[in-house]
């Protein structure tokens, strides 16, 4: 049994050895690595600064490739892309070395960068993140903090450059909306007055048939007749062919004899009633207006 127990820790203790090597010799590995990036950073740092941009560009990849944890060589390959003004590829440089930056300063640096190029983009609402980041790394930077200042006052006023292109378009939209409605409402005018021309030409040429009707297509029963009027003017009273009797009969517009004499008797006992009345208020004197003159 205690035989069986040493060749277990013997085992064991073999096993550890090796899992210990390894990591040793992948710490080393890495080490390595990482001073050969270094390195090359250094020599690609050289090269820019002789303006080889080719040359620095090339060893800054190698020095990239050669280790992830050197977060120097994609912010300065970012650095280099930004001075020449290709932005696109200094944020992902920038991107990376914040990634890999395990200071406080390393991820500093990096967002404060990710801001400016998103300020040279115009895309001040993502510079704001990346600044208030950076600030998050180095609350005492002043130059990230006056960057912040000036990202979100430019933010504003894009806002407000949007709201009143916005308006600008709503009220473009509403003015083409009236423009279209009153040549409608002048469409919809102008078949009115066709219509109505139309029923007035139709009630021209009904008056006109009317009149046509009634006047000259008149049938000549219905007319009265030129010759009828003439006989009418040249027969003369007591020409006609009424009885004696007839003629001496009064007119319906004539009074009788009889007539007259009743209206003379009806108009003689009328005045008299009148006189009699006003004889009797002569004796009772004038009456007395009881309302007040204004």
């Amino acid at each position: 049994m205690g035989k069986k127990l040493s060749v277990v820790w013997g085992v064991f203790m073999v096993c550890g050895f090796s899992i210990w090597a390894q990591e040793e010799e992948s710490e080393k590995a890495e080490r390595t690595a990482l001073k050969t990036s270094k390195d090359l950073t250094w020599e690609a740092n050289k090269e820019l600064t002789a303006n080889d941009f080719t040359g620095a560009e090339s060893d800054y990849r190698r020095a990239i490739s050669k280790s992830k944890k050197n977060a120097v060589a994609p912010y300065n390959l970012g650095n280099a892309y930004y001075n020449r003004e290709s932005f696109g590829e200094a944020f992902g440089r920038y991107k990376q070395a914040g990634e890999t930056a395990t200071s406080k300063g390393g991820k500093h640096k990096s967002y404060h960068n990710m801001g400016n190029v998103f300020m040279r983009n115009k895309e001040y609402e993502k510079a704001v993140e990346a600044y208030k980041e950076a600030l998050r790394n180095n609350p005492k930077d002043d130059e990230t903090r006056y960057n912040l200042a000036l990202a979100k006052e430019m933010l504003k006023k894009q806002q407000d450059e949007q709201q009143n292109d916005q308006n600008q378009d709503d009220k473009d939209q509403q003015d083409q909306k009236d423009q279209k409605d009153k040549n409608q409402d002048q469409d919809n005018k102008g078949d009115n007055n066709k219509d109505n021309e139309g029923e007035q030409d139709q009630d021209e040429n009904k008056n006109e048939g009317d009149e046509g009707k009634n006047g000259e297509n008149k049938p000549e029963e219905n007319q009265e007749g030129e010759g009828d009027k003439k006989k009418e003017q040249e027969q003369k009273p007591g020409e006609g062919d009424e009885p004696d009797e007839q003629q001496q009969q009064p007119r319906p517009n004539q009074l009788s004899k009889q007539q007259i004499q009743n209206l003379l008797e009806a108009m003689q006992n009328e005045e008299k009633k009148v006189q009699e009345k006003i004889d009797a208020q002569k004796i009772k004197g004038k009456k007395i207006k009881n309302e007040k003159d204004w």
